[in-house]
């Protein structure tokens, strides 16, 4: 697979988004282990905590069409003159499917900056922690 596959998936993706309220679209494109790739755009609703960000859009889809172990994603925006990251909440979801992600931070003319999700989100919380025997007995 091409990165720049990759992120021209995420740039289509964008151009999907419904965003009616803060006018703000943001693509994602994930890479399956097998090597699919699976887009989400950002789907906003009235009721604005039940809006949901494009990384997870694509997860969600990637985990209903069976996919459970990903490689890398690209996500972009309309903002043009700096690269942008996944939330803070987008990121634990990424992390509860591995650490070893790749992050492609894509701008809108498809110029990238490769970055990892360890680095995006250092000292994470992660399935590992909960393994059985590590969770105090009361």
């Amino acid at each position: 697979m091409a990165v720049a596959e990759l992120v021209s998936k995420c740039l289509q993706a964008r151009d999907m988004a419904y965003c009616p309220y803060s006018r703000f679209p943001v693509g994602a494109a994930i890479l399956t282990s097998g090597g699919t790739i699976i887009t989400g755009c950002n789907v906003e609703n009235a009721s604005y905590g039940l809006t949901v960000c494009a990384e997870r859009t694509a997860i969600q889809r990637a985990v209903a069409e069976g996919h459970r172990s990903f490689t890398a994603i690209a996500v972009t925006c309309d903002i043009q003159d700096s690269f942008v990251g996944p939330c803070g909440a987008c990121r634990q979801v990424l992390m509860e499917f591995g650490s070893e992600w790749d992050i492609y931070l894509t701008k809108p003319d498809g110029s990238y900056k490769k970055t990892s999700l360890k680095e995006l989100l250092p000292l994470a919380f992660s399935p590992a922690h909960l393994r059985a025997d590590m969770v105090v007995k009361l």
